[in-house]
This record gives C-alpha cells, structure tokens and sequence, in this order.
C-alpha cells in the first residue's frame, strides 16, 4: 500500500450529521460539504465524534460516508470514523469504509471494556494489518476512559498502515514525547481546539476540529501561517477564534456546533438522543460569537437554508 503522506495537513474539520425529523439530512449535509469546500478547507472526517456515530445505524455510516466521497470527488482527502470497542466490528467497519471510497480512517480507542496497553497494541494491530486503507488512531481519554500511551503508539507506529494519530487530550508534552518515539513522518493531529495551534508549533501536522465547521476559512489560513512559520499571524487568527472555541466547549459536542451552524447557515440543529438540545445560555454564548466574527443579519441564513 502506497501513502502519500502529505495529503494529510492542514485543518481538517470533524463534520457534523445534519438531521431533520429523525432522519439523515443529505441535502443539508451536501450544503455543509460544498460550503466547506468553498471556503477551502484541508480535509473533513464523517462518523467521528462530531459527526454523533454512536447513533447512527451500520446503513447510515455507510450511506453517509458515501454521500461525502461523491459530494468532495477527491477534492480533499475524506476520512471515516470507524472504531467501536469490538476488533472485528472495526476491520469490518474500515473494510466498509474503504468500499465506500474513503481516503482513510480515524478509529478511536476502544471505549467501556478499557484495554490495557497490550489490549490497545492488538486491537490496532490486527487492524492495521486487514486494512485497506490508512489509519489515524484517535486517542480521546475523557471519552474513552483509555489512554493510548507515547510508547504504545510508537509500536504501532511501526505498521505501514497506521500514518498518525488524532491527540484529543489536551496535553501538550504528548507532541514532543510522540515525534521523539514515532518520528517526525508520523503524523499528529490536534484534536482539542483549545491548544491546537500551540500543539502545531511543536511538531503538528494540523487539526481535526470542530470549530472549522463554522469558520473553515479562518482555521485553515491559521494553519497555513503556521506551517510557514508566521506564529503572529497565526497567534492572530486564534485570539479571534477564541471566544467561538469557547462557546464550542459549553456543551457536549456537537450540541454547540449544531447550534452554531443553524444560526449561520440555517442547518437544522437537531441532535439524536441521548444528546439533547442547547441550553438558552449556550445559544447566546454562540451567537455572539459568531456575531464577533461575521457581523450580519440572523434572518438572511435562513433563506440561503431554504433554497438549498
């Protein structure tokens, strides 16, 4: 399996699924995509924690990461979430995604049952080695209840296959103790917005990251300075990011998010249980937000919305 491991950079953002009524919204998830196409970003991942695959259905996982293959036509790399707690359940889920034409996976820890460090070191293995496409491991200790460790992860590592790793811990020491173990074309990704771009200037490969979903063009031009080495520019970028970041933060992801881009493209902020909907105080936090950093009317997204 050829890698062309520069596809991979840059900010990534982790795609809400739009619902309306219950169900899967398609056109409203085709507008997001084209709209973050749009607006340039680097990459997008589907049926990863943004994206509430914990309650999707198999059929869904698999008809939604089809849509996004179709809608970005190798404009930008798509990448699926596919971990469960099960090994088998995720070879078949990547195999499934792979079918679907998804450029890579991104497969979490495995959550509840708590591997240990040699249960974590097999259960990627024997992944890695059925794979059909690259993986990026995804090491989210609040929500998993595991930690994927620096040394665990330079074993793995060591499979052709496995190109990097989505750091959702917050931890800054892990960048530096993970490039010094894995090397330097081992792949990190930021997964926590709030330290991502002081994660990048260690030894970064960008993002995966909620708050691109509503300001995709602001991430990626932060990222870009960067990766070429103007940290003003970038530190710029991210004190105006920072009160979205925050409002992001307020709630459960998704909740925030959802609510965010229903104000600011009318997409219907709808969350499948047991997630439920914004607090009153989290809709201001976000508003104002936004409105910090696209000054316009409310009314006018709605419109665009409805014309989709």
């Amino acid at each position: 399996m050829h890698i062309d491991r520069t596809r991979f950079k840059g900010a990534i953002s982790a795609l809400p699924t739009p619902f309306r009524k219950g169900a899967v919204d398609m056109a409203a998830f085709d507008f997001l995509i084209r709209w973050q196409l749009d607006q340039g970003i680097d990459g997008v991942v589907v049926c990863g924690t943004t994206g509430e695959a914990p309650t999707l259905t198999h059929d869904e996982r698999l008809a939604v990461t089809r849509r996004c293959v179709e809608t970005v036509a190798s404009q930008v790399p798509v990448i699926a979430g596919t971990g469960s707690n099960s090994t088998e359940e995720t070879i078949a889920a990547t195999l499934a995604a792979a079918a679907c034409g998804a450029d890579a996976a991104l497969v979490v820890t495995p959550y509840y049952n708590k591997p240990g460090q040699e249960g974590l070191y097999r259960h990627f293995a024997a992944i890695a080695q059925a794979t059909t496409i690259p993986l990026i491991l995804y090491n989210v200790p609040s929500r998993t209840g595991v930690d994927l460790l620096p040394d665990t992860v330079r074993r793995l590592a060591a499979f052709p296959a496995i190109i990097g790793i989505k750091d959702a811990t917050g931890d800054l020491d892990r960048p530096e103790r993970t490039v010094r173990l894995a090397g330097r074309d081992f792949l990190q990704f930021s997964g926590h917005d709030a330290t991502a771009l002081a994660f990048n200037t260690i030894c970064g490969a960008g993002t995966i990251s909620v708050v691109a979903n509503v300001a995709p063009g602001l991430c990626t031009e932060m990222f870009r300075a960067c990766r070429n080495g103007d940290l003003l520019s970038a530190r710029t970028i991210r004190h105006r990011l920072e009160p979205l970041v925050a409002a992001l933060e307020r709630e459960t992801n998704p909740v925030p998010v959802k609510y965010a881009l229903h104000r600011l493209l009318g997409l219907s902020p709808e969350v499948r249980l047991p997630l439920t909907a914004a607090r009153p105080e989290t809709e201001t936090a976000v508003e104002q937000a936004i409105t910090a950093l696209f000054p316009f009317d409310f009314d006018q997204p709605r419109r665009v919305a409805a014309r989709r």
